[in-house]
């Protein structure tokens, strides 16, 4: 099967059977895991004792052999087992006098490499790019020009050359106000990045989520997490949402709307995200139709919404008019895009401290308080129910086990049985934050509008900030840190870190798109646009053809990834329709 090899052990010791356990690399302080008994020799037939078993590829292996007699520990071996390998592992007495056994592993079919269908991809998209590269050079010929204009109808020619291969201007569009006119009224340019930096985040979502080609990498991390894709994306998303949010109020403020109207706004959106979250984008419709047995109340969108409400209103609340343009005088102009926001900063940093207090100080039954494992056998066992300590402890007592996320990514290393949702209720808390961190760039944006020096260095010293602070809590390690970097738990680590890169992701995108207009943005601009419909319809429509289709190898990591980023593309081509059809849903 996919990400396994075949093993088969010969036992050539002749007195007693064995035990093969093994643990994955990627599982920090587990048990070992029983895989199989081999049968001692027929020492009278001289044929050795054979057992197989299929042993996994995505993650080192650490095997251990133990004899049945006496349960003595035989020999120990490290390895990474390629994918649809045939391998032996060979159990023989060198001496008889001194019973010294050795174990050879022994490759009797090399593994395939599944990795290539991610370069052939790689280069395939790279080959478009580079077509689309030569066509825009070419059209800057005027004969060539001139001849394209002759076969296309010369008013659609101009728009299409304006569209893909300059960078249109766009009018300013409030994310939060659905109302067309805004689209004509609005006279301030639209940041490019900002939709380039949301489709950019939203694009990969999709590929992940639709399987990513069943690599592992592009899964999201059992527990503690290295930093790659999956675990960067919904926090980049909450990030630029953050950011949105900043400009669009500063925007209808601006444009004369009460703060009464726009709260009414704000409540309105994150009705909506929420209601959607739980009625449409709901995993539990697997288990059958919904129920309020069996309703997933946390999710994406849920979370989305509340964290919207909160920081939104925060910002209604404490706005104050000259702040922006900087005719507030100042104690220190250095933090002029800080200080004016003082009682924002203070309830935020109180919410940090609620957090801080719930994760290691709430008593949870049968774990240690401030646990922030996994459970299952990590800890070597000793806390198999305390999946997420204090974080799981506070879902499962307040929404019913049934009612949260029921497949958690720790439940295939670290073996978990406890349903935990990535979620959760005091997770939300520190996306509160990160989108904060997110609205901290939009003031920035503000304060230095078209300073681009400024708003650069602005980003890349909050960059430096975050990464000193990520640094401090997780001491520079994965595991072994004050607070690992955790996505399922939303650590305080984990915002620092991700706010870090998004910091300066920002200012790269910035940078090309905005301040230098080397990069139109493209494709990435055009989901960015419409990212809640993406979001949703990638959801709904998981499952349908042309997103999905029965495939002739459903162990091909190769049909996989064709399947998912056919689906992908299949999304930025949408976007790109309803971008060149001026439709955008907003909610």
């Amino acid at each position: 099967r996919m990400d396994q090899a075949l093993l088969l052990v010969r036992n050539e010791l002749p007195a007693q059977g064995l035990r093969l356990a093994a643990v994955s690399g990627a599982c920090y302080q587990c048990l070992y895991e029983f895989l199989v008994f081999v049968p001692p020799s027929n020492g009278s037939l001289r044929k050795p004792g054979t057992a197989a078993v299929m042993v996994d590829t995505q993650h080192p292996l650490t095997l251990l052999l133990n004899g049945s007699v006496g349960d003595r520990e035989l020999c120990k071996i490290q390895y990474h087992f390629g994918e649809f390998g045939n391998y032996s592992l060979v159990v023989k007495t060198l001496s008889t006098s001194t019973k010294t056994v050795s174990c050879d592993l022994v490759i009797n079919e090399g593994p395939i490499n599944s990795y290539l269908p991610i370069l052939f991809a790689f280069l395939v998209y790279m080959g478009i790019l580079a077509i689309l590269i030569v066509g825009r050079l070419f059209m800057k010929i005027d004969p060539v020009r001139n001849w394209v204009y002759k076969k296309l109808n010369p008013r659609e020619t101009d728009r299409l050359i304006n569209s893909e291969l300059g960078s249109p201007n766009t009018t300013d569009s409030v994310s939060s106000d659905p109302t067309p006119r805004l689209w004509s009224t609005a006279s301030r340019q639209r940041l490019r990045s900002l939709d380039t930096f949301r489709g950019l985040s939203l694009i990969i979502m999709v590929f992940v989520n639709y399987g990513g080609g069943k690599y592992w990498f592009f899964k999201h991390e059992s527990w503690n997490g290295k930093l790659h894709f999956p675990t960067a994306l919904f926090s980049r998303f909450v990030f630029i949402m953050g950011t949105s949010i900043s400009l669009s109020l500063s925007s209808m403020l601006r444009w004369g709307s009460s703060k009464r109207k726009v709260l009414g706004k704000i409540l309105w959106r994150s009705f909506l995200l929420i209601l959607l979250g739980i009625i449409v984008v709901n995993p539990n419709y697997c288990l059958g139709p919904l129920s309020w047995d069996n309703l997933r109340i946390p999710g994406v969108l849920q979370r989305l919404g509340f964290t919207y409400l909160v920081v939104a209103a925060l910002e209604l609340l404490f706005t104050r008019a000259g702040t922006e343009s900087g005719t507030l005088e100042m104690p220190c102009p250095a933090l002029q895009d800080i200080l004016p926001y003082w009682p924002q900063w203070i309830f935020i940093l109180m919410l940090e401290v609620i957090w801080l207090c719930l994760t290691f100080l709430l008593p949870v039954p049968g774990c240690p308080r401030g646990y922030l494992g996994p459970g299952g056998i990590g800890d070597f066992g000793n806390y198999p129910n305390c999946t997420g300590g204090a974080a799981g402890y506070i879902d499962r007592l307040l929404l019913g086990e049934k009612r949260i996320y029921q497949h958690p990514s720790s439940s295939v290393i670290y073996q978990t049985t406890m349903p935990y949702d990535p979620e959760g209720i005091l997770g939300t808390i520190n996306t509160i934050f990160m989108a904060f961190l997110g609205l901290q760039a939009g003031k920035i944006i503000l304060f230095y509008k078209d300073q681009h020096k400024q708003i650069m260095s602005r980003f890349f010293i909050w960059s430096i900030v975050m990464g000193v602070i990520s640094a401090i809590l997780t001491k520079c390690s994965k595991e072994e840190g004050f607070i690992p970097i955790n996505k399922n738990l939303w650590s305080i680590s984990y915002v620092t870190t991700m706010s870090c890169f998004a910091f300066i992701l920002l200012l790269l995108i910035y940078y090309l798109v905005d301040v230098k207009r080397l990069w139109s943005g493209a494709p990435f601009f055009y989901p960015g646009m419409n990212s809640i419909l993406v979001y949703i319809g990638h959801e709904v429509f998981e499952n349908y053809f042309p997103f999905k289709w029965k495939m002739q190898d459903s162990q091909s990591h190769a049909e996989h990834l064709t399947q998912n980023l056919t689906a992908t593309t299949l999304w930025v081509i949408i976007s790109y329709l309803l971008y060149k059809r001026r439709i955008f849903w907003k909610i």
